[in-house]
């Protein structure tokens, strides 16, 4: 389309083929320059996944190797469209054993998903694995991770499952920052405290049972089925432990007695008052002849010893 040497192009003619030349050139830069670098991500990521596999023991069926290409041969991997970042890590029973190491998994800077289920992982969760800016499902159940649930998360999270481990202490407020929040699953740890008084807009699936929570369900949250809710013996709000009839009294108030409980008191009290005088006057009566029969005893001795003859009664020795 460009003018042969020698020839007068036509003006249209030249400024076309610049534009061509120029838009071959930005191609050939792209090629050269940011190729590479895409290149230089995958590979990061590449070193962050292989130090992983290094430092948890893990069973055969992670097969990871230098050899082959992560994006098409590594179990459990997924890649961008382009090929430059990993976005899924899927590792269900695989074997897993042991804390999760910090610079491994929280080195993929553009992972989405991560599953690490059913695997026998423990101890805390790395901080920088909950900094991922673009993490949005998280599925660490089965596992036996402890302490402390982690006050903060990746604020795009839309899935986060921590069920079936054994997590303690209060559930934190911050996770009321989880906005994105459609699905939190907490259910069959070791939690306790109470519920924070949080509102998720879009959540659609919550599970809190079988956990040491306490105090009564939010009313945020009371839109959930109970179902979520129990297998917690100290929280009220459940269809079957309504949070007025099982509430104590403050330790200041004074208890009411109903009006049967004040009769039965008082009768009760009437009937001891009226055994104790009955047995008062048996005691008196009793005393009373005991007395008039020792009076009269003595009077039949004196009259027997101070007789006309001075003779005193017979006396054994």
């Amino acid at each position: 389309m460009c003018a042969e040497p020698g020839k007068s192009p036509d003006f249209n003619h030249h400024k076309l083929c610049m534009f061509l030349m120029k838009l071959c050139s930005a191609q050939l830069l792209f090629i050269l320059f940011l190729l590479p670098l895409a290149c230089a991500d995958l590979d990061s990521d590449k070193q962050a996944l292989l130090a992983f596999a290094a430092d948890v023991p893990h069973g055969p069926k992670l097969d990871w190797s230098n050899a082959t290409f992560i994006c098409t041969s590594w179990r459990g991997i997924t890649c961008s469209s382009d090929g430059t970042h990993v976005l899924i890590v899927r590792l269900p029973a695989v074997g897993l054993t042991g804390p999760i190491p910090s610079n491994t998994l929280g080195e993929l800077d553009a992972l989405r998903v991560l599953s690490l289920r059913l695997n026998r992982l423990n101890g805390t969760l790395p901080s920088d694995l909950l900094s991922l800016p673009s993490l949005r499902s998280l599925f660490l159940q089965h596992n036996n991770f402890s302490g402390n649930i982690p006050a903060f998360f990746p604020r795009r999270l839309h899935i986060l499952d921590l069920s079936f481990n054994s997590f303690t202490g209060n559930i934190p407020a911050t996770i009321q920052y989880l906005t994105r929040l459609t699905g939190l699953y907490l259910q069959n740890n070791s939690l306790s405290g109470p519920i924070p008084n949080v509102t998720f807009l879009k959540l659609k699936h919550l599970d809190m049972s079988y956990n040491n929570l306490n105090g009564s369900i939010p009313s945020s949250l009371e839109v959930f089925a109970y179902s979520s809710f129990t297998g917690n013996p100290f929280l009220c709000g459940l269809p079957e432990k309504s949070c007025s009839l099982h509430s104590s009294p403050p330790p200041s108030s004074k208890r009411k007695f109903p009006l049967w409980a004040i009769i039965d008191i008082a009768v009760a009290g009437g009937v001891v008052v009226l055994v104790l005088v009955l047995v008062g006057l048996l005691v008196f009566c009793c005393y009373v002849k005991k007395k008039s029969s020792d009076g009269s005893r003595l009077r039949s001795g004196e009259s027997f010893t101070g007789g006309r003859f001075g003779i005193r009664p017979y006396q054994p020795c």
